[in-house]
């Protein structure tokens, strides 16, 4: 795709998202586009964002868990970029009219201690150069219409990043062998859904590993300190309206947040 394609689709996304609008299926006005082509469109948009006075603080793993692809018919992992304007706090409360069409998913976070580059990363290297793993919540919000989304879709639309809360009990990924990790949500008190690490490639770990050796052969490393979400341990599920939602993970703890 030409570049003044790839900068007209990013600034229609960014508008979107400022906006809280939709746009139509990227792969539908653009054809023959690829899916570098999309990760160039999602890259216009988070420039317009970094313009915008924002910062990336991190990556993020999508589509890693069946239950994701098959429920949006997307067969490969996918990654976008976290920016500090999604970051929340453990018991934060969002206002709904800030997103879209919201849907909720819950991960491990991993904060790392040490730079991770790959390619070459193996599963060692990554429990090697994390500081500490917490239960989060990744709110994805796709500007698609309907959710109507494919690969280039999504990747274009910097992975369906919407906002993500953090637990705050750090745990050694060491002390806790994060593909048993079971969790459980339950929305206003009520079982919403449950899952598993080994959901994600068997294990977060691995979908970490993933994400460092694809980053690798673009030139971008992890950065020490940054966030990096894992994959959902389940399927995604709408907020259809005010809602209280928690998380719990077993030994790794729990989050929770609050829409209004």
């Amino acid at each position: 795709m030409e570049t003044t394609d790839i900068n007209r689709l990013g600034d229609e996304l960014y508008d979107a998202l400022i906006s809280c609008q939709t746009v139509a299926p990227i792969r539908d006005r653009a054809p023959g586009i690829t899916v570098q082509d999309a990760y160039r469109i999602q890259g216009r948009l988070v420039e317009r964002r970094l313009a915008a006075g924002e910062q990336i603080v991190g990556k993020k793993i999508g589509l890693t868990s069946a239950a994701v692809q098959n429920m949006l018919g997307v067969f490969e992992p996918d990654f976008g970029q976290i920016l500090s304007s999604m970051a929340h706090n453990d018991g934060a409360t969002i206002a709904l009219n800030t997103l879209i069409q919201p849907k909720f998913e819950g991960e491990i976070a991993f904060v790392l201690k040490h730079d991770l580059v790959g390619p070459g990363i193996t599963a060692v290297d990554v429990l090697k150069a994390t500081d500490y793993v917490v239960p989060c919540f990744e709110i994805v919000d796709s500007r698609i219409a309907n959710w109507d989304i494919k690969i280039c879709d999504t990747v274009a639309d910097n992975a369906s990043c919407g906002v993500y809360v953090l637990g705050t009990d750090p745990k050694d990924p060491l002390e806790v062998d994060l593909a048993l990790v079971g969790m459980m949500i339950e929305a206003d008190g009520e079982l919403a859904c449950t899952g598993a690490g080994a959901a994600v490639q068997g294990s977060p770990v691995n979908s970490v590993a993933w994400l460092a050796n694809t980053l690798g052969q673009l030139g971008m490393p992890f950065r020490a300190g940054e966030v990096i979400l894992s994959g959902s341990l389940a399927a995604m599920f709408p907020i259809l309206g005010p809602t209280t939602l928690t998380a719990s993970f077993g030994d790794l703890g729990s989050c929770s947040v609050t829409f209004v």
